[in-house]
């Protein structure tokens, strides 16, 4: 009876099916560009969309008969075209617009000109599916997001656009990001890039924009933490001859230029370029410190034919910086008690000096209408040639003996991928394939080994400091004749992983289940655990389902894996950790797609990791875990014409679950905030005498922090957090001028830790009041 039911249904659904039709097209611009963010209307049918990046638009459950398909933007000339559909075929409509793309972006700027929201994930993370669609946590920030919040590198205010992400305290040239209970992977372009201490962090010059990909995510990868990456997304040709300039003064001797080129180098159009460039000079805060950089990213695509082409990318940053950890406070008294502005470091310390190159090759291939090839191949290498400073004592009544030692450093990676997406149907269902992959090979050389201490005329006091009295000739002088692989430890890791993912999309897509594992080699080795080599099959499963156009719940799970080296008192070697995911949440598209939001639960389970044997005090066992539980929310977007919103909250609650010392059971796990909230709210005049002046007022708040690095549970956390931002502009189609002010209510902000080694805390300060004017035209 039962078998009887189900063929009356699936007969049923399939007759369904055969009455309806489908529309769907593409909108260009007059000079054959993809025109995005366009209306379509079906006229007749009750049914509107926007066109995506690709310029496409796709209309199912159409009922056979004729309409009207109606082509509208702000500010353009409303077209209208007549299309028949019959039951059960699909229709192919294509317009062209009267209008150029130059012509149509400058609409979207006077239409849309702080669009914080984004629709589609970048290509680089594999997935066709709309964000709404997606089973997963996506958060996409957008390039005027960035602009508006003048941030400069991914060490300033990107964390405050994203529920849940801080940033760590660390060194100055690379993000140490943090989410879900555990520190975050970086990738660039859809790469890996980590590397124990890299890479160089991204300038915002170079950068189209950022996606935070949140609890582990199989279509990229599985070894590594569970908590998820950002994926650096940077800019390519547009096809569209542009440029802009734009230059910023700000505090601590602030001077910064930027200069972005677009356009083609053949009348054909088939060969683009773009062209960044970016030279900055910037102090700090605290005296003798300093960041000064400068970078280039040439971009040269090659159109081969209509279905195929090339993309190559060099990306040169260069860093020099004062002497790497000066940073930091040291004491024996917890926070705050010492000025802001205080600082371990002197004037004629020699700098630090980082070469950070990359070379990335795309080549993307339309295989037919339903099915894409991409291979990437890319190269890069960090070179570092600098010092770094440590205290070697600090004792009650502020005397600190500062350490110096030598910090060159050498980070290669080697990545390729190779990946295909397409569309086949069988039956009813339309499975959405994504197969790839995925191969790298990392190496990482430093050298730690040479020391010394400075030696002034009188000991250094952090409570009396006087700078400027260490003699140049006492300055310590490392030997570098033999090159750093001679003289430097290894780190390094190598793995291949193939991917296979089915979304299986039912009833005209408004039901998606995702089945998909992937299966990942991995060797790790350093110079003190030694090498480990694990292989692991992870699953991923999802569902995601439109409850309405606009409205979609989504659950999903997924599980990463971290090798861990070692054996345990029998010598058997130690399985990986595994991280796994368990995740439900709504997303919801209000006002016609202008502003989204996300709310997510979740819980990781981390299990297999190392704890103290109680048998046998020199070794470890496998009986650790830890949860991480929480819910995040995020909203972004255009509230109303000009008004323009990020806000996003997240609980998070980490902590010990198992261990052989019961005493650790329950214990927070260490960097995990337990609530954050962040917003940024502007205001653009649209219309009037008024018409281009903006207004923005942003916070950033933390309760209950806990330190990163060290924290046994008997230490107090980390004060609350509260900073206050704001900016003033003024923006016409060509010409901006803004006025950033950061920490408007100049308090003393901080973060640390505890440090038992030395008996002591340390901690980094930001800022007090501080502010960027800028400059910008466009051309």
């Amino acid at each position: 009876m039962k078998i009887y039911l189900s063929l009356a249904l699936l007969l049923l659904s399939s007759w369904a099916m055969a009455q309806h039709a489908t529309i769907k097209g593409r909108i260009t611009t007059s000079d054959g560009k993809a025109a995005e963010f366009v209306n379509v209307n079906l006229k007749g049918a009750g049914k509107g969309t926007v066109t995506n990046q690709e310029g496409e638009f796709l209309f199912e459950k159409v009922k056979a008969g004729n309409y009207a398909l109606q082509v509208s933007f702000v500010g353009l000339e409303t077209q209208t075209q007549s299309v028949s559909v019959t039951a059960g075929q699909v229709s192919d409509v294509n317009v062209v617009l009267k209008e150029n793309l130059r012509q149509l972006e400058e609409v979207v700027v006077t239409a849309f000109p702080n669009k914080y929201n984004a629709d589609m994930p970048s290509v680089s993370l594999r997935l066709k599916t709309p964000l709404i669609e997606t089973p997963q946590n996506i958060q996409v920030l957008t390039k005027a997001l960035i602009n508006d919040q003048q941030i400069f590198d991914m060490l300033e205010g990107v964390t405050r656009n994203v529920s849940g992400v801080t940033r760590l305290e660390h060194w100055d040239n690379y993000a140490l990001l943090n989410m879900r209970g555990s520190q975050i992977a970086a990738f660039r372009n859809g790469m890996n890039v980590q590397m124990p201490w890299g890479p160089l962090a991204e300038d915002m010059s170079m950068v189209e924009s950022i996606e935070f990909v949140k609890g582990p995510a199989g279509f990229m990868m599985a070894n590594g933490e569970p908590s998820g990456f950002y994926n650096v997304v940077t800019k390519k040709p547009t096809g569209i001859t542009k440029g802009e300039m734009t230059l910023t003064l700000g505090s601590f001797d602030t001077y910064r230029a930027t200069a972005d080129f677009d356009g083609l180098l053949s009348k054909d159009g088939k060969l683009q370029y773009r062209l960044n460039v970016m030279g900055q000079m910037k102090g700090s805060h605290r005296d003798y410190e300093f960041n000064n950089r400068y970078s280039v990213v040439p971009v040269i695509k090659y159109k081969i034919n209509d279905k195929t082409s090339l993309t190559a990318e060099y990306t040169y940053q260069y860093s020099q910086m004062s002497m790497i950890g000066s940073a930091y406070v040291f004491s024996q008294k917890p926070y705050e008690h010492l000025p802001v502005n205080f600082t371990l470091t002197e004037p004629n310390l020699d700098p630090t000096n980082i070469n950070d190159h990359s070379l990335l090759l795309i080549l993307n291939h339309q295989i037919n209408k339903d099915w894409k090839l991409t291979g990437q191949l890319a190269y890069y290498n960090y070179n570092q040639i600098g010092t770094s400073m440590w205290p070697s004592s600090v004792k009650s009544d502020g005397t600190i003996v500062r350490g110096i030692s030598i910090w060159d450093a050498l980070g290669i990676n080697r990545i390729g991928q190779i990946f295909v997406n397409g569309d086949v149907k069988t039956g009813g269902i339309t499975h959405r394939i994504l197969a790839g992959l995925d191969m790298g090979q990392k190496e990482y050389f430093a050298d730690w080994a040479q020391s010394s201490t400075l030696k002034g005329a009188a000991p250094f006091n952090i409570y009396n400091p006087v700078y400027g009295t260490v003699p140049a000739d006492s300055l310590p002088v490392f030997d570098r004749s033999k090159s750093l692989r001679s003289r430097g430890v290894n780190y390094g890791q190598s793995y291949s992983g193939l991917y296979v993912q089915d979304e299986l999309r039912f009833w005209d897509g408004k039901i998606r289940l995702t089945l998909a594992g992937r299966y990942t080699t991995a060797k790790d080795y350093d110079p003190y655990s030694g090498s480990v080599k694990s292989s692991k099959f992870t699953p991923r499963i999802g569902m995601s389902i439109s409850l309405n156009k606009s409205t979609s719940a989504y659950a999903m799970y997924d599980q990463a894996f971290i090798p861990q080296a070692g054996a345990d008192v029998n010598g058997r070697s130690f399985d990986p950790i595994t991280g796994n995911n368990t995740e439900a949440g709504l997303k919801k598209e209000w006002m016609g797609g202008r502003w989204n939001s996300t709310v997510s639960l979740y819980q990781i389970t981390k299990n297999n990791v190392l704890t103290a044997d109680p048998n046998n005090p020199n070794f470890s066992i496998q009986l650790g875990q830890t949860k991480t539980k929480g819910v995040e929310f995020d909203l972004r977007g255009q509230l109303l014409q000009g008004l323009d919103l990020t806000l996003n909250y997240a609980y998070t609650d980490a902590k010990v679950t198992k261990d052989t010392d019961e005493k650790k059971v329950g214990v927070a796990v260490a960097g995990a905030t337990k609530h954050i909230t962040n917003a940024w709210l502007s205001y653009r005049v649209s219309n009037g005498n008024l018409k281009g002046l903006g207004a923005s007022l942003g916070y950033q708040w933390q309760v209950d922090r806990s330190s990163w690095y060290v924290f046994d549970g008997t230490n107090q956390a980390l004060p609350n957090y509260f900073r206050l931002d704001g900016a003033v502009s003024w923006q016409s189609n060509r010409l901006t001028v803004a006025l950033n002010v950061n920490n408007l209510l100049n308090e003393y902000l901080f973060s640390g830790a505890p440090y038992t080694w030395l008996n002591a805390y340390y901690w980094q300060t930001e800022p007090l009041r501080n502010s960027r004017l800028s400059i910008g035209y466009k051309f």
